[in-house]
């Protein structure tokens, strides 16, 4: 990593412990800082305490006390997820004390170029596709940031030989300052967290702060099938790229069936793993950005061919009996689904489908799930989805969870279907997380997969 001095003999205040406050505190440690976390919530890991103790960093857990910043602190760096109306960032404002993301202190610290990847839907799964298609050409990518590993700990690993393929929420991107990836691609821009942001169009500033320090020596990939991606490309100083479907743009795109980059064909579209339009685009990106990287087709064709996805995100688990299943746990609401559902024939597709009961009904669905082979149906929102399949007169069954759903759609399905979990619903009416329900679900297709082996 650089050797930097901002941060030698400054008091920084880390607001949020989490794995980036964690990374982020180490990170400031080793650059000289004197430390200091303060955490809304109890600490009750007492090995983790112990260990920033024993790197001299203060921990205050429990309460976010004003009185702190009598300190004078020079910096705080403050967790994503915390909002700035937190009253310890509205302090450290008041006070002109500089407030940063982690994801900025790697940026200062990183010897290693920087692909920034954000967007509404879809950011992990392309995130994961250029780092694996930078790594099948040879390259050495690494996974940062929002999908998982945080950009300081990264970045304090990487070298100048390394290429970071950095995944970034709008709660990151308000808080860089100097910030400035070699490639930025926003994958998508549709509404969510208002609740965070209070309007869209805050939303999307926030967002379009990935290219706010960028030049005319950077590239910005932008999705072109959205009009406001259009607008938008007309206010940076990066040079664009787009990609999109069904029309030929100066970037990556697909016409009758085929893939090409600035009129090279790459693949046949229907060479891609995933199926749906949304995986199309998702595709699309990677290629962009890939291509950029100076990357073979050869690679892009391999990895896009074979991905089988993200875990719990539309993941191919592989065949049973000749058909192919999908784990889509992350589908947690109706619009997930229906992204899911668009990608295959609904002539030989059992969905999967239920969950938590918000109060909604599924009425949004009857277009999607119209001709479904079957449904097989569980969780509090089984006799709403019923009373759907029904109504579209769709074979439906219900069953107890995600194990046994998988086990019953086997027998009801025949050689060559597809069997898809996507709940439209969330989890917790019978699991903690999305995750928990994807893994039984994952734990029952190798169950059968194996009995069928024995």
């Amino acid at each position: 990593m650089k050797k930097i001095d901002t941060f030698t003999n400054k008091k920084v205040l880390v607001l949020g412990l989490a794995k980036s406050g964690e990374s982020a505190a180490r990170l400031l440690v080793q650059l000289g800082a004197k430390v200091t976390i303060n955490d809304g919530k109890a600490i009750e890991d007492s090995q983790l305490l112990t260990e920033l103790e024993n790197l001299e960093i203060r921990v205050i857990a429990g309460h976010h006390p004003l009185d702190l910043f009598e300190e004078s602190f020079d910096y705080l760096i403050k967790n994503p997820g915390i909002p700035y109306e937190n009253e310890m960032v509205v302090r450290a404002l008041e006070l002109n004390i500089p407030v940063l993301t982690e994801v900025e202190l790697a940026y200062l610290i990183s010897q290693a170029p920087i692909i920034g990847i954000t967007g509404t839907n879809g950011k992990t799964t392309v995130t994961t596709m250029i780092a694996e298609i930078l790594n099948r050409d040879g390259q050495s990518a690494k996974l940062a940031g929002n999908i998982g590993f945080p950009a300081s700990e990264v970045a304090s690993q990487a070298n100048s030989e390394d290429t970071l393929v950095m995944e970034l929420s709008s709660f990151q991107l308000m808080g860089i300052e100097t910030f400035r990836p070699k490639i930025a691609l926003i994958v998508n821009l549709f509404s969510a967290h208002l609740d965070y942001h209070g309007s869209q169009e805050a939303y999307e500033e926030a967002k379009w702060q990935i290219q706010k320090n960028m030049t005319a020596d950077e590239y910005l990939v932008l999705n072109f099938n959205q009009e406001k991606s259009q607008i938008l490309a007309q206010q940076t100083q990066a040079q664009v790229v787009p990609f999109a479907t069904n029309e030929k743009v100066d970037g990556a795109y697909s016409l009758n069936g085929k893939i090409y980059f600035r009129d090279e064909e790459i693949m046949p579209v229907s060479d891609l793993s995933l199926p749906g339009e949304h995986n199309l685009e998702n595709a699309l990106a990677a290629i962009a950005v890939s291509k950029l990287s100076g990357v073979s087709n050869a690679a892009i064709i391999t990895v896009l061919s074979n991905f089988a996805g993200v875990k719990h995100r539309l993941q191919y688990l592989g065949q049973l009996g000749g058909r192919k299943i999908y784990n889509d746990s992350k589908a947690t609401n109706i619009l997930a689904t229906q992204k899911a559902l668009s990608g295959f024939d609904h002539s030989s597709l059992w969905l999967l489908a239920g969950g938590l009961d918000r109060g909604n009904g599924f009425d949004e669905l009857t277009e999607d799930v119209q001709e479904l082979k079957g449904m097989i149906i569980f969780g509090q929102t089984a006799p709403k989805l019923k009373a759907l399949a029904e109504k579209l007169n769709i074979p439906v069954f219900e069953t107890d969870n995600v194990a046994s759903g998988l086990t019953l759609a086997y027998e009801k399905s025949d050689d060559k279907d597809t069997i898809l979990l996507s709940p439209a619903c969330a989890s917790w009416d019978q699991y903690k997380t999305f995750e928990e329900r994807g893994d039984l679900f994952i734990a029952s297709f190798q169950s059968i997969k194996s009995a069928m082996n024995d």
